[in-house]
Order: structure tokens, then sequence, then C-alpha cells
């Protein structure tokens, strides 16, 4: 019998046993170190494989596997470079018999399975998938093992993926306790230019008008901005050979959203008109692109990928000091009250900030109470 935490002990969703032993890991960035630190915790064999060795034996001291080549063809290899090296990267793979089964975990899916196709890779023994987790840290280093835990992970299959792939893939998935989402690859990078490219872009648009703002204007920065631009912080490098590979589903919904700018400046223009038809068509043009935002943000799924629910918001003033949150934290434990998410809003100039705690509407008053009875300063 295995152990309880061998790969023969555990078992998918579905109640397959999971049987993958050995597995090769070509690309040790971020999403490949944190996919092999996910394997090697449950029990399978990973070597590490990178143009950069310094990389990859960061990843092994790490815990990731090890950088040393493998005695015997693994089982999966897992190809995790940037897009416009996936081609060359898996026919190489190939040609050498790294692995019975390849697949790569690039945030694009039909332009490297157009390269394999160009290249004559055996198309049977590959599949494209896509973990939908990140950070806005890159390199081995950025890397944890449970990062890919209740994200969505797609996969790609086409006729021609035969059934030990796709199973292996799915064993992959499952290791990483991510949740399988199959998907043609076109209809794959048209979405992701939606949820992930293009608010990519837009945040990194909204931050560059600050980088020559007045020093006044930027300290007055609260929560909306950072909530805003917070991926601008991403490695341009990296977004390079993304956008490089879904060039044209990026365009179309930016050239979407450049209508809307039109449209919105427009009404804005308006609302400075004396004349006051014109400002109620502008006040019109600005409520209409503000409700159908409303309804799009409705429609992103909520916690565990549940439909969205509209929680309440307790606010709490708390002091920037070690120990401030966990104590919050407990005090709303010991009222019996489950936090469903919370943000920190910290203050200009003062060692103290607000927690806005989102719990149900039913629980609002008795947090509330129960907060203050404990000396907290509750906001609003």
């Amino acid at each position: 019998m295995g152990s309880p935490h061998s790969p023969s002990s555990q078992r998918t969703s579905h109640g397959t046993a999971l049987e993958m032993r050995t597995a090769v890991v070509i690309g040790t960035g971020l999403i490949g170190t944190s996919a092999a630190l996910a394997l090697t915790s449950r029990g399978v064999t990973v070597h590490l494989r990178d143009q950069d060795p310094s990389a990859a034996r960061t990843a092994a001291a790490l815990g990731a596997g090890t950088d040393e080549p493998p005695a015997e063809q693994a089982e999966l290899a897992v190809v995790a470079v940037p897009p416009a090296h996936i081609g060359h990267t898996v026919a190489e793979a190939q040609a050498q018999g790294v692995a019975r089964s390849y697949l790569d975990v690039a945030s694009v899916k039909g332009g490297p399975r157009r390269d394999l196709e160009g290249l004559g890779c055996d198309l049977s023994r590959y599949i494209g998938t896509h973990p939908m987790a990140g950070k806005e840290r890159s390199g081995p280093l950025a890397a944890t093992a449970d990062l890919f835990e209740g994200r969505p992970w797609v996969l790609t299959p086409t006729p021609e993926t035969d059934t030990a792939t796709l199973n292996l893939a799915l064993e992959l998935v499952a290791l990483c306790r991510a949740v399988p989402v199959v998907m043609d690859a076109d209809e794959h990078d048209r979405a992701v230019a939606l949820v992930s490219h293009t608010p990519q872009l837009l945040a990194s648009m909204v931050a560059a008008r600050l980088q020559h703002a007045d020093d006044t204007a930027v300290r007055l920065s609260g929560q909306g901005i950072r909530d805003v631009t917070r991926i601008a912080a991403s490695e341009p490098a990296m977004w390079i050979d993304i956008l490089s590979a879904n060039p044209g589903p990026v365009a179309d919904v930016l050239a979407a959203v450049a209508g809307d700018l039109d449209e919105t400046v427009q009404a804005l223009r308006a609302l400075q008109s004396a004349d006051e038809s014109k400002r109620t068509n502008g006040s019109a043009g600005i409520e209409d692109v503000l409700r159908r935002g409303n309804a799009g943000r409705a429609r992103i799924p909520g916690k565990h990928g549940s439909a969205p629910t509209a929680y309440e918001t307790v606010a709490v003033l708390i002091g920037d000091q070690p120990g401030e949150l966990a104590r919050l934290f407990a005090d709303a434990g010991r009222a019996g009250i489950n936090i469903e998410d919370v943000r920190i809003e910290h203050s200009t100039g003062q060692q103290a900030g607000v927690a806005q705690l989102m719990v149900a509407p039913s629980a609002a008053p008795a947090l509330t109470a129960a907060l203050r009875e404990r000396g907290w300063s509750l906001r609003g």
C-alpha cells in the first residue's frame, strides 16, 4: 500500500487513482517552479531544466525537485517557457525522448499549437494547457506550491490528443489542486484577451498617467487607484512575450474599449456645455457606461467560483503594528462571524488604516456590535 502522501494513494474528484511517478519541468520561472513544488510535495519525482542553469538550481534549492537529468524517460514533460518558444522547446524535447507525453502552460494556446504543427511534432502526445494563476512577481523565488489551488486550469485537447496524454494532464491538474476547464484553443485566446491581457494593458495605461503627475496629486492616491493599477507592477518582458502571441484578440477588445472611451469623452464634454439638453445627454452617456460596468462586474464569479454574492462591509480602524489584524480576526471569530473577504486601505501619512471586512448582510449587525464591545473603532 502507498503512503498517505504518495501519488498512488490520491484520487481525482472522479475517483480515478493518480499514478504519475516522474515529471520533467522545462522552464523554472514562477509557473514552472510552482507546478514542480506542487508535484514534489505530493510524491512525484521532478527533474528541472532551464536554459539558465542557475534558475534550475534555485528551484531545486527551494525543494521543487532535482536539476539532475532523469535516468529514463519521464511520464510527463511540463513546458513552462514563453509562448514564442513553446514550439521549438517541445520539438527538441520530443526528439530527445524526454517524456511519454508533453504539455505547456503558456497563457496563449492557438499560436503554439500552430507552431507545433509546422514543426511536425507528434500532436497525439501533446496538449496545450493554461493555469489561470499568477503573481506580479516572476521567477522561481516567487513560486509557491499552492499557487494553483482552486484556480481554473484550462485544457485544450484536439481530436489528435491521445487518452493517455489527456489523463496525465488531468492528473497534473488534480495534483496541483486546480479545477480543470476544457476549451478550444482559439476560444481560450479570445477569452484571456478579455479577462487577462486587456486588463493588464489598461492598468498600465492608467498607471502611466502617474509617472509625471504632480507629487501632490500622487500623494492623494487611495484604494481605488491602488486597485486599478495593482497589476501594472508586472514584469514588462513577460507581458511582451504574452501579448506578442495574442495581438489580434487583444486589439479587438481594446478597439471596443476605445469606442467606449470616445463616447465617454464626448459625454464629459457635453457636461461642460451651457446647453441644458447637451448636459442631459452627457449625463445619460455617463450613466450608461457606469450601469453597463455594474452589469459586467456582476457577472464575475464570486467566492469559490460561485455566483456573485452581495456582501455588507464593516469598516474597522486599525493601527499599523504587529498583531492588529490577527486580533481583529480573532475577535470576529469569537463572535461566530465568517469573514467572506477583506481589504485594507492605508491612511496617507498616518500609521493606521481601515480594514474592510466583507460579511453576509445578516451577520453585519452582530459583527458591528461585537467589535464595538471589544473596543474597536468602526468607520461609518
